[in-house]
């Protein structure tokens, strides 16, 4: 039997221009149903669209992570191929590739399978010190069904890939960041969200035009060859020079005040 997607799995707040999507079921360290599936694609195209918000956190509710994996309790014997194709391959992840704005992941405790396939989703990635990451999928037979096979080489290297790939091995925070699988360890797990918060509203200070096209140039230039993406740059940083926002950031450099980015 399926799981009723109206069940609170997802919390969604906002505070000044930062959306914070919270995977919220505590008891099973945020493991992901077919609930959460919807939930976090559902809320992440509602911040999205919501012209007030710069910047998206995403972070795991309680204490002892960001997010298990898959929920093997959701997983039926009776599911049909389909369904299983549906759930468990990278389709519902898309939804992180679909938005605009930056993701901010602000991941402690354990980010294991899917949970760090969430993460790798993300643009950014700031980790608790006690942070746990790891891909156990071969060990039960199985492979990453949610990107990781694709995301992981892409965001550390082939050679690191299949290693974590392999032997299911555990990181923790600081081997994490060594690697380049997160960019920031916290000074601690009580100071990540304010970490979080701090590097999202450094950014939602910056002109959303200008976030949004540099994140569609980085990304969208993984997939062309370095002609095409020099393309893409070129044409999106002209767009940029029309904007209002560009203007008022060099009328305040010059006049040496503060910007008033307005997002037009």
């Amino acid at each position: 039997m399926a799981d009723n997607v109206d069940e609170r799995v997802v919390s969604v707040g906002r505070k000044d221009k930062i959306g914070h999507v919270v995977l919220d079921r505590p008891g099973q360290i945020n493991a992901i149903n077919n609930a959460l599936r919807t939930s976090v694609g559902n809320a992440l195209r509602e911040l999205d669209g919501d012209p007030n918000i710069a910047v998206i956190i995403i972070s795991g509710a309680g204490a002892r992570g960001f997010c298990a994996g898959a929920d093997i309790k959701d997983q039926h014997a009776s599911d049909s191929l389909l369904d299983l194709r549906r759930n468990l391959l990278p389709g519902w992840i898309d939804a992180f590739d679909q938005i605009s704005k930056p993701i901010i992941a602000a991941i402690h405790g354990y980010c294991l399978g899917g949970g760090l396939e969430i993460a790798m989703a993300c643009d950014i990635r700031i980790a608790a010190p006690d942070a746990v990451f790891g891909l156990p999928e071969t060990g039960l037979g199985l492979i990453p069904g949610g990107g990781g096979t694709q995301r992981l080489p892409r965001i550390v290297g082939l050679g690191r890939a299949l290693d974590l790939l392999l032997t299911g091995d555990r990181l923790d925070a600081q081997e994490a960041h060594r690697i380049g699988l997160v960019s920031r360890v916290a000074s601690s797990g009580e100071t990540l969200r304010d970490e979080a918060y701090a590097l999202a509203a450094k950014i939602a200070g910056r002109p959303a035009g200008a976030s949004a096209y540099a994140k569609e140039a980085a990304k969208g230039g993984l997939d062309m060859s370095l002609a095409d993406g020099l393309r893409l740059e070129k044409d999106l940083f002209v767009l940029l020079m029309s904007t209002e926002d560009r203007r008022e950031a060099a009328a305040a450099f010059k006049a040496k005040r503060p910007p008033n980015f307005t997002g037009r």
